[in-house]
């Protein structure tokens, strides 16, 4: 009998790949936890020959707790599926001991593939991150996501990460603050994020 654990904050998250294992592995038997402090107290009394770990949890430090998976629980075969963008984080997560990285947006026919192959001690990553974990480190600057953005926007950008708000972006560069909201929107479609924490993730990630 296979057991799984799906740390996930979002009751319908859960449900839909609880009803998904229950599919797939008959029998087999599989737990919740909201957080990673309820994630911890499961772990402490039972075994789980899968986790699946959303990375976005209130009062969770995903990264950490994975870093400690891999410490109490080096056995423990993890695989993320999250919302977060695969290029900022998936390559974290593998280093920090997850077998795989799937967005909550793949179709499902993905995720069952996902799921059986981390299952069966292997690792699962998309085709482009594979692309992306096999160049060369000049082939990553030339690859540089940030590249994508115009020179003012790179500008902005960096004050951003500087920690300033619009309106003092304006005045450092003289323009309105209307203009400098235009450009932080584009920076974001561009960068394929949506708030400023993943724009400072993503810097880290590109050594900006």
């Amino acid at each position: 009998m296979k057991k799984f654990l799906i740390i996930d904050d979002h009751v319908v998250v859960r449900s839909g790949i609880k009803g998904l294992l229950a599919e797939l592995y008959q029998p087999s038997i599989t737990e919740e936890a909201h957080d990673g402090e309820s994630a911890l107290a499961c772990l402490k009394h039972n075994f789980y020959d899968l986790v699946l770990l959303d990375i976005q949890m209130p009062n969770t430090d995903a990264l950490g707790l994975m870093e400690y998976f891999k410490i109490k629980f080096p056995d423990l075969k993890v695989l993320v599926f999250s919302m977060s963008p695969e290029n900022i984080y998936a390559k974290r997560f593998l280093k920090a001991g997850a077998k795989g990285f799937i967005s909550k947006d793949a179709p499902l026919q993905e995720l069952k593939t996902a799921i059986t192959r981390v299952l069966n001690s292997g690792r699962y990553i998309s085709t482009d991150l594979a692309e992306s974990l096999a160049m060369t480190e000049d082939q990553q600057k030339d690859n540089n996501i940030f590249n994508r953005l115009s020179a003012r926007e790179f500008e902005i950008a960096n004050l951003l990460l500087d920690g300033q708000n619009l309106s003092s972006i304006a005045n450092t560069l003289h323009l309105r603050v209307s203009t400098i909201g235009t450009h932080k929107a584009r920076i974001f479609e561009k960068l394929h994020i949506k708030n400023l924490l993943q724009l400072k993730d993503l810097a880290v990630s590109y050594r900006l």
